[in-house]
């Protein structure tokens, strides 16, 4: 492996990421040193807090357009506070995101020996130039690479049926009703699946670092970039194993002289 050492940084208003189990089976899958530490945004100045409010996204059907951030949207970023106790969601581009999150990495940490991993509960979103719209996303792969826990939620679809129970139902009473009737088909805030689910997005992460690839077309791999919660569910808390190729590479990098 290239890296030597990963950095994990939590999100605390995410308790269910416990980031001392993921350290744990990062030690146990790689042997590299792994550190936790707190919430990168604790160290935000007003500075930061303006770069990250001006990485907001106002139209999901436009690629991404820059503006100047308001005095309250700053002030809410210096308090990050829990993403699911919020009646609308504020989206991020992910790419505007990671260049405006990459400022907090110490100096003296930032080379290639050392990957950071950032947990937010923001929502980090992408561009797809194929349907013109942004899509959420889990993951950004990168260094630092950012794990959003709000995008675990949100990007994988719910059951199809559960949708169209909403749209032909939708007031905030039969809402409720319908999440509790579909209740553990997909995940909720503060679900206690969230910490072993995270584990196969610290592997995708890893490896794209690593390999340049975070993905796999396989469902039957921990690295498949699930679309549906029910996908989700069977490669990272059902099969839990990887493909034929990715275990080989995997192996690879975990003893390099083999």
């Amino acid at each position: 492996m290239k890296t030597c050492k990963i950095i994990l940084y939590d999100e605390p208003t995410v308790p269910e990421i416990q980031l001392e189990r993921l350290k744990k089976f990062l030690k146990e899958t790689f042997s590299i040193e792994i550190e936790t530490r707190d919430s990168i945004f604790q160290c935000t100045n007003e500075n930061i807090s303006k770069k990250i409010a001006s990485c907001r996204i106002f139209n999901l059907k436009k690629p991404f357009e820059k503006h100047v951030p308001s005095t309250e949207d700053i002030q809410l970023e210096k308090e990050n506070k829990d993403m699911s106790e919020k009646e609308e969601m504020i989206l991020y581009d992910g790419f505007e995101f990671h260049n405006a999150i990459t400022e907090l990495i110490p100096i003296n940490e930032n080379n290639m020996d050392i990957l950071h991993i950032i947990f937010t509960n923001k929502l980090t979103c992408t561009f797809d130039e194929n349907d013109f719209r942004y899509h959420a996303r889990a993951i950004i792969g990168s260094n630092p690479a950012i794990i959003s826990t709000t995008g675990i939620i949100e990007a994988p679809a719910k059951p199809k049926q559960y949708y169209l129970d909403v749209m032909t139902n939708f007031s905030k009473n039969r809402v409720e009703e319908i999440k509790k009737k579909y209740k553990g088909e997909f995940l909720e805030y503060h679900d206690s699946r969230i910490s072993e689910i995270t584990e196969g997005y610290l592997l995708q992460a890893i490896m794209y670092y690593e390999t340049g690839e975070a993905f796999c077309e396989h469902r039957d791999c921990r690295l498949f970039n699930a679309h549906w919660q029910k996908d989700l569910f069977f490669s990272q808390l059902e099969n839990k194993r990887f493909c034929k190729k990715h275990q080989e590479i995997l192996d690879e990098l975990k003893n390099p002289s083999h």
